[in-house]
């Protein structure tokens, strides 16, 4: 089993940034693939970014690159998405998740963990 508390969401202007953190606890963390994933008010979860367990390798959804950075900490079991430049649409509940293999990356049901999720709320 794997445990994932995310943190640092809330409100910000538009232009700005934040950092969310996803911290895990359980079973080797170092050997899955992350991801973050977001959901809007009355939308379906979107895939937003994915990271390989030896950081080798990213994945981001069109929407968030070149703004969105994610990035992981194996030895603190950690794992990152960096929001530069937001925009008043990247308004939502981010996700933390994992899943064992790198691969099917946006899509939800491959992902069995789940963290509780965060606000994060662009003003314009």
């Amino acid at each position: 089993q794997v445990q994932l508390v995310e943190s640092g969401g809330g409100l910000v202007q538009a232009g700005g940034s934040l950092r969310l953190s996803c911290a895990a606890s359980g079973r080797t963390f170092s050997s899955y693939a992350m991801a973050w994933f977001r959901q809007a008010p009355g939308k379906e979860r979107e895939f937003v970014a994915a990271i390989s367990w030896r950081e080798s390798s990213t994945y981001y959804a069109d929407s968030v690159k070149g703004r969105f950075t994610i990035s992981r900490d194996n030895a603190k079991n950690t794992v990152y998405l960096q929001m530069n430049s937001l925009k008043p649409e990247d308004t939502a509940v981010y996700y933390c998740a994992a899943k064992a293999y790198y691969n099917n990356l946006a899509n939800t049901r491959m992902y069995p963990y789940w963290g509780q999720g965060t606000q994060v709320t662009v003003s314009s």
